[in-house]
Order: C-alpha cells, then sequence, then structure tokens
C-alpha cells in the first residue's frame, strides 16, 4: 500500500488528532525484476515431477523437494511441493529481508493454538514471530490454486501503482508429505502468511466479517481474546475506534479495492467468508490490520447452501438472511461494516468547516 515509507518494509498513515492505520506493505528491493516473475508469463519450477490429480494442469509452476532425516524410529523421507514457487520467491523479494532470513524463520516453528481458529487445524508460528503457518484443506488449496495467477497480478499492480491493498501476504503454499520406515505416510497442506501482529502490545483484537449472526465471544476478559462484530458493536458507546480522516479514507479504499478483486468471478476467483483483522494498538495510537482468510471460493456446494436457507425448506423464517451469501453480496455487506465500524475524527486533512457569515446569521448583530 502507499503511504510515508517506513522501516522494514511497512507503511504508515497517521493522523494527529486520532488513531492511525498501519497496513503492511512492500518494499523496494528489486522490485523491478520482481514484477517481471509476478506477472502472467509461464515460469517453471525445479526439476522432479508431480503428480496431483486436479492440479496437474499446473504441474509446470511448481517445485519439488526430497530429503530425508534420522528420527528416533529410522530414517524419515520427507517430500515438500512448493507451489507457485517462482512466483511467490519474487513476492518474498520485495516483503522479507532476504530468502535466506525467510528460511531461517521456518527452519525454527512451534505449534501455536490461535484464538478464533477453525478447530482441529494446525497452525504454528516462527520462533521469532514473524511468519504463521497455516494448515488449509484440499478445497481451500484447489481455490487457491485457481486464483493465484490473478493473485500474482493484483498484487503486482498495487504495488507497482501504489493503490491502497490490506490483503495480509500469502508468502508460500507447500504440500509435505512425511514418509516412516516401513512406509507409513502423513501428508499436509500449509501456507506461510506473514504475522500482521508481529512485534505489536495490543489491547484489543478483532476478526470483524460484517455480520451480526453468530458474531459474538461471551469469553472477552483476559489478553489476546479475538473479539467479534457484536463485541465491536456493544463497545462501541463506551470505546469506539477512532480514525482520521486520512485514515479512514484510506481505509475504505483499501478495503473497497480488495472485495473488488476478491469478488470477481473471472478469471476463477469469486471468494466470500474474509474477515478484516484488527489490532488496537494504544501505547503507539495505531491500528494494524489486514484482510485474512481469503481462500474459501464460492463453490457449488455453498450455492446450494445458500439456496435453501434462503428459501426457508429446512425451517426457520423464509427469506432471512443467510449465513452464507454470494461473494458479491458478501462485498457489499463487508464494505457497509467497516465504513461504520470505524468512527472518523476530523484531522488537518479534513475538509475546512464553513461557518455562516454575518449575512446570513439570524442572530441579531450588536
Amino acid at each position: 500500500m502507499s503511504g510515508e515509507k517506513r522501516k522494514d518494509g511497512e507503511s504508515m498513515f497517521s493522523s494527529q488528532s486520532a488513531d492511525s492505520v498501519m497496513f503492511q506493505s512492500f518494499s523496494n528491493l528489486d522490485e523491478g525484476e520482481a514484477f517481471k516473475n509476478l506477472g502472467d508469463e509461464s515460469l517453471l519450477g525445479s526439476r522432479g515431477s508431480l503428480v496431483l490429480d486436479p492440479l496437474s494442469y499446473t504441474k509446470a509452476l511448481h517445485a519439488r523437494v526430497e530429503f530425508t532425516d534420522d528420527g528416533p524410529l529410522g530414517k524419515v523421507k520427507y517430500t515438500v511441493v512448493s507451489y507457485y514457487a517462482k512466483r511467490f520467491e519474487a513476492l518474498r523479494r520485495m516483503c522479507c529481508p532476504s530468502e535466506m532470513d525467510y528460511v531461517r524463520s521456518l527452519s525454527r516453528c512451534k505449534k501455536w493454538g490461535a484464538q478464533g481458529g477453525k478447530s482441529n487445524v494446525f497452525f504454528a508460528k516462527s520462533l521469532d514471530e514473524r511468519f504463521i503457518i497455516k494448515q488449509v484443506t484440499k478445497t481451500e488449496l484447489e481455490s487457491f490454486i485457481k486464483f493465484a495467477p490473478a493473485y500474482f497480478k493484483y498484487l503486482s499492480e498495487s504495488i507497482a501503482s501504489g493503490s491502497p491493498t490490506c490483503l495480509a501476504k500469502i508468502l508460500g503454499i507447500y504440500q509435505v508429505t512425511k514418509q516412516m520406515k516401513g512406509g507409513k505416510e502423513s501428508k499436509m497442506d500449509v501456507l506461510v502468511m506473514e504475522n500482521l501482529l508481529f512485534g505489536r502490545n495490543l489491547t484489543r483484537l478483532y476478526d470483524l466479517k460484517g455480520s451480526s449472526r453468530s458474531r459474538y465471544n461471551p469469553d472477552s476478559s483476559g489478553s489476546n481474546k479475538v473479539l467479534l462484530d457484536q463485541n465491536l458493536i456493544e463497545a462501541m458507546p463506551t470505546s469506539p475506534i477512532f480514525v482520521g480522516n486520512k485514515a479512514k479514507r484510506l481505509l475504505e479504499r483499501a478495503v473497497w479495492n480488495d472485495t473488488a478483486f476478491l469478488a470477481v468471478s473471472i478469471p476463477f476467483i469469486d471468494v466470500m467468508d474474509y474477515s478484516l483483522l484488527v489490532g488496537v494498538d494504544e501505547e503507539k495510537h495505531e491500528l494494524v490490520l489486514g484482510i485474512i482468510d481469503f481462500m474459501r471460493q464460492y463453490t457449488w456446494d455453498k450455492h446450494l447452501e445458500t439456496w435453501v436457507k434462503a428459501s426457508g425448506i429446512l425451517g426457520g423464517p423464509k427469506n432471512a438472511s443467510p449465513t452464507v451469501i454470494s461473494p458479491k453480496q458478501y462485498k457489499k455487506r463487508f464494505r457497509k461494516a467497516m465504513t461504520t465500524y470505524f468512527l472518523m475524527v476530523p484531522d488537518q486533512w479534513s475538509p475546512p468547516a464553513v461557518m455562516p457569515s454575518s449575512e446570513d446569521s439570524n442572530t441579531p448583530q450588536d
């Protein structure tokens, strides 16, 4: 996202009279070379065959690595498939200090119980807390494989033009296969994304979808609790989130751009159910935010669920707003909610107030 450049590739938008909004951004490191690899041209992965049923048509874009390690029960064989290896490498050159630093960070990770995450989904953090590793389902993986070229193209155009965006950056997607002695095999697909909250001391953390249905966390006490839409609405009379005029306009523009991209039906994006993660850093008077969980496409099963719930076939009020809605409907609802959730206060970028002249005033003059 465009704005005042800070160290480590961050971009800060501040207002003097209210909280500022911080969006993770890209540095200019090797930007020209990276743009080439983020474009639409075909990129070849490293040597080695890749046979994955629904994904085989894009195998030339992926890299495969095999190695062994000595474990307590003998040698263990690992196979790692790096999806869109060259394009992700180009993206990381723009937002990571170096490829070696990225590898070093991922070489030491710990399992992490993410608040608000789906049950039975594996989460981990690098020990330096710069990156988050999250397990993805087969459906999510197949969805991303389809719209990944559009994802890289959107990011490259946003960077080149300075257009605001607050998408949390996915920096790599991998399939890890572990084969034990005796042939026992386990497999997991994971993504690596930036940790938006790295180095932050947050007093509140929200996961916002723009919906009020099942969006309340009754256990709001203690630190690191992820609060939801209804928690924010409940707190607005006493603890609203204020932003300055410039920060509010930048936030709205970023949300508008990103939701327009995610709702596109062609080529193959059609994403819904994403969230805006918002962290309140009261010490620095800043908001840290980013759109997360944007890998779930509106597939035929979601179409059917929307129709069944809206029709009332399975009971419940007919024509009630369904929990699952189309990407275009989700986009509209999300934009409207994010506009109302953050209250604007005047700053130096606000238009000047127009005071009535003495001729127009009805107040008697001395």
